[in-house]
């Protein structure tokens, strides 16, 4: 059985932005050998190091208009040569680990459906807090092995 990395990001204090790190709280409450769970407010390339250290990563971000009440799929490592230092994608993360430390890894998205980003406010919504439960029992029915992609989007 290999690792699991569960990141989530996005900013908490933007209402339902917060899906992210507020997954990555639930998760590490679940306290599931070979699962870690991390949170940030944005993806930065020195997240590659800790990427490459598991055999696979769930990014989790809030999603302002996908899948409800979340999407899941698998990620393509992606040359990044045109990030910035605030903003990196996943893809890029990815192929960072992959590159730099030879890892690996594989990665997923998991986009959890939120509808408020507009307000300053450390609070989710009450749909993105369904969105946000759905997400997590898919997770935790999975975990610590990768969750499938077949079969999940619209449905979670």
């Amino acid at each position: 059985m290999g690792t699991v990395l569960v990141l989530g990001y996005g900013n908490p204090g933007r209402l339902d932005d917060g899906l992210g790190p507020a997954l990555a709280e639930r998760v590490a409450a679940l306290a599931v050998p070979g699962v870690e769970a991390d949170a940030n407010y944005q993806l930065s390339v020195e997240d590659a190091a800790l990427v490459a250290e598991h055999d696979a990563v769930v990014f989790a971000d809030a999603s302002v208009s996908g899948a409800e009440p979340f999407s899941y799929t698998e990620l393509e490592a992606e040359d990044g040569t045109s990030f910035t230092s605030h903003h990196v994608d996943p893809r890029q993360v990815l192929y960072l680990a992959q590159t730099l430390f030879k890892s690996r890894v594989r990665g997923f998205l998991l986009g959890i459906r939120g509808y408020e980003f507009n307000e300053f406010d450390e609070r989710l919504s009450a749909q993105a807090r369904q969105n946000l439960d759905a997400a997590a029992a898919f997770l935790e029915q999975h975990l610590p092995t990768v969750p499938p992609v077949d079969g999940v989007g619209t449905t979670g």
